[in-house]
């Protein structure tokens, strides 16, 4: 399964030359809709006795967040780290990605969060699934193993629905669909004893450069501004009701929000 590793929500930097987030020496956690996802592959682990492999895409770093998955129950981790990868938006990180799922092969199944909190484009996970040719479910909150095949409830506008699809396949998780474990002594003393994280560059997974980093990104980010929030002071009115909301809706008027 895929996880990244993001800064988290109130910590978001933004680079002012390169237009890109800033993620060395930024507090960050497991993207949470990733953290679902592992879960799910966990359970899916506990049922069937499955391999949990968990890859991620980045600097070392990463290995923070790679480090918790094995904590968690995960069986080891590949961390694709290079710095030609710099800058790649989701078209290289998706090819990038699925090259390297292929180097590991054997798989069945490969989960993804539904999106990342710090791009929230959800491309990655169907652009891995079109580069692998493989069938893909999105927005799935809850995954059965059945026959060699997959069945996952599926969010949709009007309710859920319940899709069919053969192994190997990718499915995309929901944010928030359910909680995700803490990591256990025993997964913690795994990391400890080393062994269990693989750093693997471009060269070794047999990844074309001129597809991947910042110049071969379509995205463009034009301009990136930080929007500062005013100021907020609160203001009780008190006494008797009739009273009160008179005096509330004059100063709603004098602050320009009635008219």
């Amino acid at each position: 399964m895929c996880i990244k590793q993001v800064p988290k929500a109130e910590e978001l930097q933004v680079d002012p030359k390169t237009q890109t987030l800033k993620r060395v020496g930024v507090p960050s956690e497991i993207n949470p809709p990733d953290a679902n996802a592992l879960e799910i592959a966990l359970q899916l682990k506990d049922r069937h006795g499955s391999e949990v492999v968990v890859l991620s895409m980045g600097p070392t770093s990463f290995d923070e967040s790679l480090e918790r998955s094995i904590g968690m129950g995960a069986d080891r981790a590949v961390l694709l780290t290079d710095r030609i990868l710099g800058g790649s938006d989701t078209v290289p990180t998706a090819y990038a990605l699925s090259e390297t799922i292929a180097k590991i092969g054997g798989y069945d199944l490969i989960l993804c969060g539904e999106e990342t909190t710090d791009a929230s484009t959800g491309h990655v996970g169907p652009g891995i699934a079109g580069h692998l040719d493989i069938p893909q479910v999105t927005y799935a909150s809850e995954v059965r193993v059945a026959d060699g095949r997959i069945r996952a409830r599926r969010t949709a506008e009007d309710g859920t629905e319940w899709w069919e699809v053969r192994m190997p396949c990718l499915v995309t998780v929901n944010f928030g669909c359910n909680g995700p474990r803490q990591p256990t002594l025993s997964g913690k003393i795994r990391v400890k004893r080393g062994g269990v994280i693989a750093h693997w560059s471009c060269a070794d997974v047999g990844i074309d450069p001129k597809k991947v980093g910042l110049l071969n990104s379509p995205t463009i980010v034009a301009k990136v501004d930080t929007v500062r929030l005013p100021p907020r002071a609160g203001k009780f009115f008190a006494g008797e009701p009739a009273d009160a909301v008179r005096r509330l809706l004059e100063a709603l008027r004098a602050d320009g929000v009635l008219r």
